[in-house]
């Protein structure tokens, strides 16, 4: 992602001041920081949260790409509220996705009238993903409980090399089923079904590149803003 997100950045005549990664932790400093007008994360659960304190400390606006880390956000936005920082996270940033996120939303709701008709997130991504279910899994599944009366809350299962997952759900629970697959950028179904049809609403990522302009369009966004916003508030749909 961050080879892919430089490139990008370069294309659109930005300028890259500081690259951290395993190998040079020890650049990662207030000073280095402060050269940025944005920084953009993109790193794992363990390391995550300690990237957006060196950024709220440099005064620095932090893009975030990194899931996993959701269960600290009640947390992360009083610090950054006492820090008077700034910072953007998504689960996904892709546009495609996130035109998908909203008509999810919209479906959930209009499936109210179809209460015979029962839904399951499906998710595959790459075997090297460190989280399951998938942060965007996560947002579609929220959208949907948001939106959607018969489900409360959601439960995850990863399956097995041969497919099999325990559908023993309870009433109200809607099923996340992970997948992990090598060289699966990432695909997200919506499944309605129902014992006379199912209805699939599907996002596939052909590469990481829609993630990755996404985020440098998150950073542009961004750069002039105060608080703690999601990727939400840069997109606006009236649909």
């Amino acid at each position: 992602m961050g080879k892919i997100i430089e490139k990008i950045a370069t294309d659109r005549k930005h300028e890259i001041v500081l690259k951290i990664d395993f190998d040079n932790l020890h650049d990662l400093t207030t000073e280095n920081l402060q050269k940025a007008d944005v920084a953009i994360e993109f790193s794992t659960p363990g390391t995550v949260l300690n990237n957006i304190d060196q950024c709220f400390k440099a005064g620095v606006p932090i893009v975030i790409g990194t899931t996993g880390w959701y269960e600290q956000i009640p947390a992360i936005k009083r610090e950054c509220a006492e820090n008077d920082g700034t910072l953007l996270y998504a689960s996904n940033f892709s546009v495609g996705v996130n035109i998908f996120f909203h008509v999810n939303r919209l479906l959930a709701k209009l499936m109210n009238n179809y209460p015979y008709y029962d839904v399951q997130v499906e998710e595959i991504h790459h075997v090297q993903k460190l989280d399951a279910p998938s942060g965007t899994a996560i947002t579609i599944a929220e959208g949907i409980i948001d939106n959607l009366d018969a489900k409360q809350e959601w439960v995850n299962v990863l399956t097995d090399n041969d497919g099999n997952t325990d559908d023993n759900l309870k009433t109200g629970q809607l099923l996340i089923e992970s997948h992990r697959l090598d060289s699966v950028p990432g695909t997200h179904t919506v499944i309605y079904d129902s014992e006379v049809d199912t209805i699939e609403f599907k996002h596939t990522a052909h590469n990481r590149n829609g993630f990755a302009l996404g985020a440098v369009l998150a950073a542009e966004w961004v750069q002039d803003k105060k608080g703690f916003h999601s990727v939400q508030d840069m997109f606006s749909f009236t649909a």
